[in-house]
């Protein structure tokens, strides 16, 4: 019975998701009070082909997301009173079958399943070879699979009758050596999930360090999720000493069992040259494995390396495959605040200015805040609240000290504190129950004080009905609202409503101007939303480039953008090792900066991981990579190495290229610099003064922290000048032709000695006048008169 019933539900499952498979279009579904979404794109992957099409009218916006219906034949997109009709068919056929139909189909699915599964025989025991009966009675509990009560040494075993106590009739359902395993295989399990406790339940690093020894040791008994983290661990050197050897040996055994996560690693070793042999045929199968298993981080490395033709043919529509995957996940993953804070810090331009780049805060700011937020000042405790609310800028995500300062802020009546407690209660957390009647409430509190996020936050109450009726009208007119003062959920909602033509006429150029507007803001869904229409050329003309680079965006803000902080934090801890495997992998993501700040660490020499002879060449490569999507200071590395052959061999004429790009391209100041001095030179390109001179100019007007070299330079410059044209004519032959009688007078040599002779003067005076100052110099404080020592105590004449 129990596994007839288990066929029952399975295949009652199947029918009801065969009927509710295709959703209306345009359809809006009500969120559940706890703000979840109704489809979860976790589970759901995109062919090729359906990821190209013109999905026009195939799509739908969930929370502020746009959807594609996948599966819809081309037909089916062209005319959507058609898709209408036929679904309304398919759904009355299906009402059409009657419960005996139905009744006959499930009985005959279980007669064939039925027959396809295993019989389990006894093992041993005293009915050895006989098939076990399920369910059967054993100490006056009914047990429809094996079992282990009753032994000491845990072995699984099952009766051959019903009833144990009457018959006696049982044997084993696994042999010893299975036995073994399924207890060494539990024994690990255990093991691994006091690790995994241990490690999510603490902050401290003494403590992580403990769970990894767990991890460690059920890594050791094959356990393959303990295997996937004690391998990254050791490859980035978290909690666990780095060991690039030892990662690379558990990557290999985990690829062999099939792990996508230790496939993309193995695949990311061979890419960057890691412990192996470098080599982008053997990177590139690994990541596709890796891909093909559902690895998200593989088909982000495969989106990128299709966009930029690295290993592959450059190839747009392939890139959007893989990045439109990727995307949907994050898009699905993230809460309507816009999703967490990516810090992108860039090493190079924090070494210039310290601090500056980095958008830090600094420890003692923090408490200054804090201080004044004890004292009550409300601004500093909303701000503080923010801060922990989404974390970023030095600040950890600390949803208890956001609720705690939101809380104060808003019993001193600040409408903000008040907005953002709403946001808290309507998506709930760990430390903030989910409450749709609390969130209403601090929401029209805010909105009553013309706040835009409470409007926004009351909008989305009256568009999914959480805790007040379903009102289009009221959701647009409180979006509309908060769109008008900039707010991006506003902008967003409000780009979504006109787009499904929810409460509105759709019009998708008005969805494209909120999208807009709200992706000007940062909000990721906007990008994602963008990305949506640009690849399906809804609203817009189509453009794959414009899709993938929207589509990038979306990804780079997943949960694994939070390893820039992490390889931040380990480089100025001093682990330059660990830090630059974290931006190679980073790097292999399509992350400009992490590209930018792998190269400036290989720059400086400061990883030993890598061998003086590959330094440059590395660097090179990622300041290559980092240059072609748009990063100044990695477009006049390029011209460096090439100008001086650091990692390749001299060559002024790539080396002019590059910051010819540099200057053109984003009116670098120092590579207009660079170029007047090669110019001057005439390296890589005809000598040429006067261009010269017009570079220099143009670096001293892009930049005022160019005005002094360029000064300098410039001096030199009229030096050169000067020698040239000196040399260009005949000096000899130019005092022949003058007529000093004729131009001076005839008494000319007079003049002229009479002037030297008061020069000279002039000097005598000005020299004698100068050795009388020095001792008035000395005596400009008064001396203080002292009494003559006695003869004995004088120094001697």
């Amino acid at each position: 019975m129990g596994r007839r019933a288990r066929w029952v539900a399975l295949v009652l499952c199947l029918a009801a998701l065969s009927a509710g498979a295709l959703p209306a279009v345009g359809a809006l579904p009500a969120a559940d009070e706890e703000g979840n979404q109704d489809e979860s794109l976790e589970s759901k992957t995109l062919s090729a082909e359906d990821q190209v099409k013109d999905h026009s009218t195939g799509t739908r916006v969930v929370a502020g997301q746009i959807f594609l219906e996948s599966g819809k034949s081309d037909s089916q997109s062209e005319n959507e009173e058609n898709f209408h009709s036929q679904e309304e068919e398919k759904e009355n056929s299906l009402e059409e079958l009657n419960s005996l139909e139905m009744s006959n189909l499930l009985n005959k699915d279980l007669e064939e399943a039925e027959v396809q599964s295993p019989v389990l025989t006894a093992i041993g025991g005293t009915a050895d070879g006989e098939p076990c009966h399920f369910p059967f009675l054993f100490m006056e509990k009914e047990y429809a699979e094996c079992t282990a009560d009753g032994r000491e040494d845990g072995r699984l075993w099952c009766a051959t009758t019903y009833d144990y106590k009457k018959d006696q009739k049982w044997g084993f359902c696994e042999s010893e050596e299975q036995s073994n395993k399924r207890r060494q295989m539990q024994e690990a399990e255990d093991v691994y999930q006091i690790g995994m406790k241990i490690l999510n339940e603490s902050s401290k690093k003494a403590q992580k360090k403990v769970a990894y020894q767990y991890l460690l040791k059920a890594a050791d008994m094959n356990h393959t999720k303990a295997m996937e983290k004690v391998s990254y661990a050791l490859l980035f050197g978290d909690y666990l000493k780095q060991n690039i050897q030892s990662s690379k040996e558990l990557f290999e055994k985990l690829t062999e069992e099939g792990s996508p996560k230790g496939q993309m690693a193995l695949g990311f070793l061979y890419a960057s040259g890691l412990g192996v042999n470098s080599s982008q045929a053997k990177a590139l199968v690994y990541y596709t494995f890796g891909a093909l298993g559902g690895n998200l981080i593989a088909h982000m490395i495969l989106g990128y390396r299709y966009w930029a033709g690295i290993g592959v043919l450059q190839s747009c529509e392939s890139a959007l495959t893989h990045y439109r995957l990727v995307a949907n996940h994050v898009a699905s993953d993230i809460s309507l605040t816009g999703g967490t804070v990516v810090q992108r810090i860039r090493l190079a331009d924090e070494v210039e200015n310290p601090g500056m780049a980095s958008g830090m805060l600094e420890e003692d700011l923090i408490q200054y805040y804090q201080f004044l937020a004890e004292k009550g000042d409300v601004q500093a405790q909303v701000g503080l609240g923010q801060l922990h609310l989404h974390g970023g800028r030095g600040v950890e995500q600390n949803h208890q000290r956001a609720f705690e300062y939101f809380n104060q802020a808003a019993n001193a009546g600040n409408s903000h504190a008040m907005a953002f407690l709403g946001k808290m209660y309507s998506e709930g957390s760990d430390v903030v129950p989910q409450s749709n009647e609390t969130a209403l409430q601090y929401f029209k509190k805010a909105a009553d004080m013309g706040n835009p996020v409470g409007q926004s936050g009351l909008g989305m109450a009256y568009l999914y009905g959480r805790g007040v009726p379903v009102n289009y009208e009221l959701a647009l007119k409180y979006f509309q609202k908060a769109a008008e003062q900039g707010w991006v959920d506003g902008q967003l909602q409000l780009g979504s409503m006109y787009y499904n033509g929810i409460g509105v006429k759709k019009d998708y150029k008005q969805a494209l101007k909120y999208f807009n507007l709200a992706s000007q803001g940062g909000h990721i869904l906007a990008f994602y939303n963008l990305a949506q229409m640009h690849a399906t050329g809804t609203g817009v003309m189509r453009s794959c480039h414009t899709a993938v680079e929207l589509f990038k965006n979306v990804c780079e803000r997943g949960r694994w953008s939070e390893r820039l902080m992490t390889a931040y934090n380990s480089y100025k801890d001093g682990d330059s090792n660990s830090a630059v495997v974290q931006y190679l992998l980073l790097a292999e993501q399509g992350y400009e900066v992490a590209q930018s700040n792998a190269a400036f660490i290989l720059d400086q020499k400061e990883a030993s991981i890598v061998g003086e002879n590959e330094t440059y060449p590395r660097a090179l490569l990622h300041w290559n990579r980092a240059a072609s999507q748009g990063y100044t200071v990695a477009r006049i590395k390029l011209g460096d190495y090439h100008f001086y052959g650091f990692g390749t061999d001299v060559d002024y004429e790539t080396a002019f290229i590059h910051y010819r790009l540099a200057s053109e391209q984003q009116h670098s100041a120092q590579a207009m610099f660079n170029l007047g001095y090669m110019h001057e030179k005439g390296l890589g390109i005809k000598q040429d003064i006067h261009l010269a001179k017009r570079f220099y100019d143009m670096a001293a007007e892009a930049s005022p922290d160019a005005q002094v070299p360029v000064f300098l330079a410039l001096c030199k410059l009229g030096v050169i000048y000067s020698l040239q044209y000196i040399r260009e004519i005949n000096i000899r032959e130019a005092f022949s032709h003058i007529d000093m009688d004729q131009l001076l007078g005839p008494e000319w040599d007079l003049y002229l000695m009479t002037i030297i002779a008061l020069l000279l003067g002039t000097i005598i005076a000005y020299r004698q006048r100068q050795h009388q100052a020095i001792p008035r110099a000395a005596g400009l404080r008064p001396a203080v008169p002292q009494q003559e020592p006695p003869p004995e105590h004088q120094p001697p004449q």
